[in-house]
């Protein structure tokens, strides 16, 4: 089964107006998901029971394990470089017995506390509240925030990470209708280039969308050579997922 790797990125913050706040993005992330879950829990329940299709291994309500797991495993300094699938599965593993109420508590009791943490060492929890969040709706059926600050940094940091991965490779271009990147040079100039809307370029970057759909997206040169480094954070999905 495919299980994908949270990303682990160096995010030095100096916040500066009028530049959003990663660490208050964060926070505003996770009340999101708090709010989501909690809402489901009253409605229908036994959907959160329902695998997540970019993290099929887990239910709705393991994955959430794994986000609340992964606050307090780094306020405890529990936090492997990899964070490899053995220190997630015990995040799941410890929480399999709690209803997502308890959950939410045990998040909410740490928010201040990882705040404060990110504000030293750095805001890379964002990186999987926000990516997971979406995975998280998907199996839900619950679309939304898929243009928020929070995102938007996000994608930059994956653009980042990626643009490390293909330097012995020709420039390629991301161009969507409010968010343009490039690796090298112009976006013109590159013989690469994908067009897309700009939450998919997003979701690509995190290893969520197909080679298929990623090909479909290639109105110059051949995306080929840069499938593995899409594929960074995990294998890319047979099916398009459903978001």
């Amino acid at each position: 089964m495919r299980r994908v790797t949270d990303p682990v990125l160096p995010t030095p913050d100096v916040p500066s107006s009028p530049e959003p706040d990663p660490v208050l993005r964060w926070r505003a992330a996770a009340d999101r998901v708090c709010d989501l879950v909690l809402a489901v829990a009253s409605e229908t329940p036994a959907v959160l029971e329902r695998h997540v299709p970019a993290c099929p291994d887990w239910t709705a309500r393991d994955l959430l394990s794994h986000m609340v797991g992964l606050a307090t495993d780094v306020l405890d300094g529990d936090e492997p470089d990899d964070h490899n699938p053995g220190w997630t599965d015990r995040q799941v593993a410890r929480r399999k017995d709690r209803d997502v109420t308890e959950l939410v508590e045990e998040w909410r009791a740490h928010a201040d506390g990882l705040v404060a943490w990110m504000r030293e060492n750095g805001s890379r929890p964002l990186n999987d509240v926000v990516i997971h969040e979406q995975d998280l709706r998907g199996a839900l059926d619950r679309p939304g925030a898929r243009d928020t600050p929070e995102l938007t940094i996000v994608r930059e940091r994956m653009a980042d990470r990626f643009a490390g991965t293909v330097v012995d490779l020709p420039p390629i271009a991301l161009v969507g209708p409010g968010w343009t990147w490039v690796n090298a040079g112009t976006v013109e100039e590159a013989p690469t280039r994908l067009e897309a809307d700009d939450f998919d370029l997003a979701r690509a970057l995190s290893s969520r969308r197909t080679e298929a759909q990623l090909r479909s997206w290639t109105v110059r040169g051949d995306v080929g050579a840069y499938l593995p480094a899409l594929a960074g954070l995990g294998d890319l999905p047979v099916t398009p997922l459903p978001e």
